[in-house]
């Protein structure tokens, strides 16, 4: 029997959208990636061989608001799902935004084995009200990936 992560790994590795899988571990000196697929590598501009076995701080900097990863931090504690919208940077030092839907992995007996977070760009609207932090972004990808139907089922970059 497949684990979730064994099923997540196989079907994410020529996906569009970014995945990377962490261990459970929030407070420091964890996460630990242990996958990333290659849209998440050419997302934040690092070799997986630079990714894996490291921690997703990594791709911090200065404008990477602190008050968004305590609440994403809260959530996984909890083994609630996080949705949200970071300033991240690459290995040369550019920023992007991400849209990230990060989500508990659980075992058959509901114990939480990994993290998973799905990741895409996405550029701030412009001349458009925000009602809503999803109102304010629009994705840099659009796709007719195979996951693309799968990631909806799951409601992945969906809010609520």
């Amino acid at each position: 029997m497949m684990t979730a992560f064994e099923i997540i790994r196989a079907l994410a590795h020529d996906a569009t959208v970014g995945v990377i899988i962490t261990d459970t571990t929030i407070l420091p000196p964890g996460p630990v990636i242990l996958y990333a697929n290659e849209a998440s590598g050419r997302l934040v501009g690092r070799n997986l061989q630079d990714v894996i076995g490291r921690n997703p701080r990594i791709m911090q900097g200065k404008e990477t608001r602190r008050s968004t990863l305590d609440t994403c931090h809260r959530a996984l504690i909890a083994g609630e799902r996080f949705h949200g919208y970071l300033t991240n940077y690459r290995e040369d030092g550019s920023k992007y935004r991400v849209e990230i839907d990060c989500r508990p992995l659980r075992a058959a007996d509901g114990r939480i084995e990994n993290f998973v977070a799905f990741e895409r760009a996405v550029t701030r609207r412009i001349g458009r009200p925000t009602v809503s932090a999803a109102g304010r972004y629009e994705t840099g990808l659009v796709s007719d990936d195979p996951l693309t139907s799968a990631l909806r089922e799951l409601a992945i970059f969906k809010h609520g």
